[in-house]
């Protein structure tokens, strides 16, 4: 598959001053067939050492951090010389005691030899680390598939470059075989494995069951790693995300878990869910200005999934109700949407990503997002419905920004706000 991460790791093994590079994710990204996929392409030599099954080599940073010595250990375990032309690949590298804390070490005593560095809950344990290597190393974010990756994976790339230049005129009769294109994404997701099963066989009761079997993973590993007194409440939440997407008003309500729930019963499982990379927090932005941060209310935040396709598997969406735009789920319609346009926003790494509701709770803004020094407002449309009172009374009130409408419209411009239809929310020029 062609993953645009391949690109940013060519960024990242030309930098002047490299350091240890950390892959995050949620498991099933794909991270361990980047970092091998990236190695045959990039390097003369690799080793790859996966420290949940190489149970030799998981106390191999426990005696001491000298790297000689380290190095010696993992070229008589690997049979392999490692010199500055050998890239070294540890996976599930939280598996091996110290294991993160090492990486501040080859930063600094061995910063010729590249270093890749993945694990399934690398977040939790690196979040729980007290010796974390700050600033001694670099991070790459992995997520699903995008939509653009979507369309190469499945033969149709050359809608890719046609957005990504927004040839609207000459994409214009393509629309609707787009917006089918796009229903079929909703329903696959972007999960690596998913959407290789799709290309394969094109069946989609198995793209089903390997969403599912991704899930019941995810749910054994709240077993197997979360706190076992949050393990319940880390259930309760990650079972409701659809249902809190699915309300009108997206925020998240701690009640709608159950009655009675407050912040501080179930914010420690919401944290473990995110530092797992299975959920990401949008928190409330007061003001359209800048920088958003700065009026952050990290009381009100909606969740969102990581991937679309597991959200259309976990709210067991009948395939043909979905692929076919069947009108039968429309309050969950937009619950989609949205969690689609998250992911192809999130997937830049340079965004910061929030949303904006008024105090009176009287108009709400689906997300506002920072790029660089501008600011788009940006509305959310399931269908081809264009009216956007909210955004057009909050550009009003902000006539320094443009607003920006997904639907599934084609693209048009006016003075105020600009359309974009929903597959091309990759062309998004923030200073339009």
């Amino acid at each position: 598959m062609d993953r645009y991460a391949i690109e940013q790791l060519y960024e990242w093994k030309n930098k002047a001053k490299r350091k240890p590079l950390i892959l995050q994710g949620a498991r099933q990204v794909g991270k361990t067939w980047l970092m091998k996929h990236f190695a045959e392409e990039a390097f003369t030599q690799s080793v790859y050492i996966n420290f949940e099954s190489e149970t030799q080599l998981t106390k191999v940073f426990e005696q001491d951090f000298d790297i000689q010595r380290i190095l010696f250990e993992i070229e008589l375990a690997m049979g392999v010389h490692v010199d500055e032309n050998t890239l070294l690949l540890f996976d599930e590298i939280q598996e091996a005691k110290r294991g993160v804390t090492a990486l501040k070490y080859f930063q600094e005593n061995a910063p010729q030899i590249p270093v890749i560095a993945a694990g399934s809950l690398l977040g939790i344990a690196t979040h729980q680390s007290s010796s974390f290597p700050v600033g001694k190393v670099d991070f790459l974010s992995i997520y699903p598939l995008s939509f653009p990756e979507f369309l190469k994976a499945i033969g149709k790339g050359g809608f890719v470059e046609a957005i990504r230049q927004r040839k609207w005129e000459m994409l214009a009769p393509f629309h609707s075989e787009l917006q089918n294109l796009l229903r079929q994404y909703f329903f696959v997701g972007g999960m690596p494995e998913v959407v290789q099963s799709f290309i394969e066989e094109r069946n989609i009761q198995t793209v089903r069951e390997l969403q599912r079997n991704i899930l019941a993973a995810y749910d054994r590993d709240f077993s197997k790693h979360a706190p076992i007194d949050e393990v319940p409440r880390i259930r309760m939440v990650w079972q409701s995300i659809s249902g809190q997407l699915a309300k009108e008003n997206k925020k998240f309500i701690y009640g709608f878990l159950k009655e009675g729930a407050r912040a501080k019963n179930f914010e420690l499982a919401i944290e473990w869910l995110k530092d797992a990379g299975l959920i990401y927090k949008v928190n409330r932005t007061k003001k359209g200005l800048l920088p958003l941060a700065a009026y952050e209310d990290f009381a009100s935040f909606k969740v969102f999934m990581l991937d679309v396709g597991l959200l259309c598997a976990m709210s067991n969406i009948p395939p043909q109700t979905l692929l076919q735009g069947n009108s039968i789920f429309t309050d969950f319609k937009g619950a989609m949407t949205e969690q689609y346009v998250f992911q192809q926003l999130a997937q830049n790494g340079n965004r910061s990503i929030y949303y904006w509701s008024a105090d009176s709770s009287q108009g709400e803004i689906d997300f506002l997002v920072q790029d660089g020094e501008r600011i788009m407002p940006i509305e959310v449309k399931a269908e081809e419905n264009l009216q956007a009172k909210s955004l057009r009374i909050f550009v009003e009130k902000n006539p320094a920004l443009h607003g920006i409408r997904l639907s599934m419209s084609p693209y048009r411009e006016q003075s105020w706000m600009t359309n974009y239809p929903l597959y091309a929310v990759s062309s998004i020029d923030p200073t339009n």
